[in-house]
């Protein structure tokens, strides 16, 4: 038994009863082989099965029917110990949360940042704000790059209180860092945008509001370059 056969396996458990919605317990029971190769083979670094390893590989129409993640209130408690396997566990590849290189390297990255978000889920405070800062730190570069989150730049409390809203509602939509980039160009679009003189013109010009800005030499009055004074004396 390897992860490709416990998939093949589960698929066609799924394929054959067609739940409209499925579990753990619905795997163990009804395709207990599958569950037993997961149980022993695929592990957090906090020792909970991985289950978001099993439904990433599913057909998409299966993926939509997981429900492993009950939305129930969690008692909160503070485990620095939890934090520390994750850090460990990906010691070796925490350089993907800065920069990274390939295809490869993006899933890893999604991967610690979606385990850290899990024990988050679980009621840990401290994997939360482990998980808000390095999150926020990936957005901070994604403003910088991507014009369709621009406007979140100088939002920086509403920026923390929208992460902290997706790791509590993340159930399984694959990659949470792409379920947040989406949340925040959906909600940036409500923002009132913050203008500022070196802004680019346009997503693809290289002349900032300050390059266009002129002051007229007979009034002082400062306007943009091709607009018409409104200034009457």
């Amino acid at each position: 038994m390897n992860f490709k056969k416990a998939i093949e396996i589960l698929s066609t458990a799924l394929t054959k009863h067609n739940p409209p919605s499925f579990t753990g317990t619905w795997v163990y029971q009804n395709a207990p082989r599958a569950y037993r190769f997961i149980r022993l083979n695929l592990r957090t670094p906090t020792g909970n099965i991985d289950w978001d390893a099993v439904t990433e590989v599913l057909d998409r129409s299966f993926q939509a029917k997981w429900d492993g993640r009950k939305r129930r209130p969690k008692k909160t408690y503070e485990n620095q110990v939890e934090v520390d396997l994750i850090l460990t566990k990906y010691q070796d590849k925490i350089y993907t949360l800065i920069t990274v290189m390939d295809e490869n390297d993006r899933r890893t990255r999604d991967r610690i940042i979606r385990t850290f978000v899990r024990t988050a889920q679980k009621g840990n405070i401290l994997a939360r704000r482990e998980a808000v800062q390095l999150i926020r730190f990936i957005v901070e570069e994604w403003i910088e790059k991507y014009y369709v989150l621009q406007r979140w730049s100088g939002f920086g409390e509403i920026l923390e209180e929208q992460i902290d809203a997706c790791i509590r509602r993340y159930r399984f939509t694959g990659s949470f860092l792409g379920y947040l980039f989406k949340t925040l160009e959906y909600a940036g679009r409500g923002l009132a945008p913050l203008y500022s003189l070196d802004t680019p013109l346009s997503p693809k010009s290289g002349r900032t509001w300050m390059e266009n800005v002129t002051e007229d030499p007979e009034t002082g009055e400062l306007r943009m370059l091709g607009e018409k004074s409104h200034y009457y004396g």
